[in-house]
């Protein structure tokens, strides 16, 4: 089975966060005939359900929480816009494990005391902007929390007060990456590395960040579901994100059977906390795609690994019977030149029939020219998709921007 080793150490540890979840009224109910005496074996925790976010959105307000109300010195909600929100309350321990966790991950980073940390992830319910400020103040770092927005004065905080890591989605750092190339400051800019989190992102996009910004990218991994983003990151080798394993415990199982996939093959991760007080988890779907990475890391960390995301299995859209992702399209375009990171797949269902249109972003400004990449586009994205496309090339910069998460594909058929 893909994921952690489950030792008699994991086990035990488990058997208690079972325990304390069972104090949860969300749990009472979900886990009535299970004790966590009856959890022997890997196999006896497998056949446990799985949580799923409708499970939690249905314990609306407070059924997650597994401690006396007064315990409860912070909630968090997920970033969802729409349908019944989940709330999830922390305690102060959970909360200082979380900056214990984002600390680690700013070390594995390379960041220092001396650094000065640049935080545009929103505040407010969202966990990413305070997880990223309690994780640098641990640290002993400063901490400019700016938030998301206002990106001329961003950069002018970012000169100003010479910040050296950028905390931020890949869409914003992409987005300030192009403005400080547009007002000609980058010889002012001081940034050396830059954490990104909240979203997949492609090789291109990565390119493009670490190239116009002169910055060392490292994948920062989390949801609010399991404390919030810091719970594991990719170290200076780029070979994974490790994950911090004291505090947590995951599998990597097939979306569609719920069964743990081989070492190595792509699965969705499912994880178990081991350490939360406010709101244990047991076996949450996080829908998120990725493989285990074998082997000791070059950097000597003793955490297992997980690859960088490839998407979510909710993500995925059928079309003409085949299935798409944005992995899928990140993909094909980072194998055709002339063709930027920036996309948009538009669906829609004209005359009885889907119709699926890629806008992408080129360089290229001759009509001849774009014609060629429209065409090399459509046809790659036949030969290795299957299905027949619009290819329509756009000039850099016109497809919209995002302070938050970018949105890929739009499903207008329904």
């Amino acid at each position: 089975m893909s994921g952690m080793e489950m030792t008699e150490q994991v086990l035990a540890k488990v058997r208690e966060s079972i325990r304390n979840a069972k104090r949860s009224a969300f749990y009472r109910d979900c886990f009535a005939d299970i004790e966590p005496e009856d959890i022997r074996t890997a196999g006896d925790f497998e056949r446990l359900p799985f949580t799923e976010k409708d499970d939690l959105r249905r314990a609306y307000p407070m059924g997650l929480c597994a401690v006396d109300e007064d315990e409860i010195i912070r909630i968090h909600s997920s970033s969802g816009t729409t349908g019944t929100p989940v709330i999830i309350p922390y305690t102060r321990k959970d909360v200082s494990d979380w900056a214990v966790m984002f600390k680690r991950c700013y070390e594995t980073a390379g960041v220092v005391k001396a650094d000065r940390i640049h935080i545009t992830p929103g505040y407010g319910l969202w966990t990413a902007g305070i997880g990223f400020q309690a994780g640098a103040e641990l640290l002993g770092a400063m901490a400019l929390p700016m938030g998301p927005g206002n990106t001329d004065r961003q950069i002018s905080m970012m000169i100003d007060m010479k910040s050296t890591v950028l905390c931020a989605t890949s869409s914003y750092a992409l987005l300030l990456a192009e403005k400080i190339t547009q007002r000609g400051v980058l010889d002012k800019i001081c940034l050396k590395r830059s954490l990104i989190g909240s979203e997949r992102w492609g090789e291109k996009m990565r390119r493009r960040i670490a190239n116009e910004l002169g910055v060392r990218l490292y994948d920062i991994y989390g949801l609010t579901e399991v404390y919030g983003p810091g719970i594991g990151i990719s170290c200076d080798f780029e070979c994974g994100m490790h994950m911090w394993t004291d505090y947590f415990y995951y599998e990597i199982i097939d979306p569609k059977t719920g069964l743990g996939v081989p070492p190595g093959e792509v699965g969705e991760i499912v994880i178990t906390t081991l350490e939360k007080e406010g709101a244990p988890l047991v076996r949450y779907r996080t829908h998120d795609l990725t493989r285990e990475m074998s082997g000791t890391c070059s950097c000597g960390r003793p955490y297992p690994r997980i690859d960088t995301l490839i998407g979510r299995s909710d993500d995925m859209i059928k079309v003409k019977g085949a299935m798409i992702y944005p992995s899928r399209a990140d993909e094909l375009l980072t194998q055709v030149d002339g063709v930027s990171s920036e996309y948009q797949i538009m669906i829609d269902h004209l005359n009885g029939k889907d119709i699926v249109t890629l806008f992408f972003e080129t360089e290229t400004a001759d009509e001849g020219g774009r014609g060629n990449i429209e065409r090399a586009v459509k046809d790659s994205f036949k030969e290795k998709i299957g299905i027949t496309i619009a290819a329509k090339a756009v000039g850099m910069g016109d497809l919209p921007r995002s302070e938050k998460k970018s949105t890929r594909i739009f499903d207008n058929r329904y």
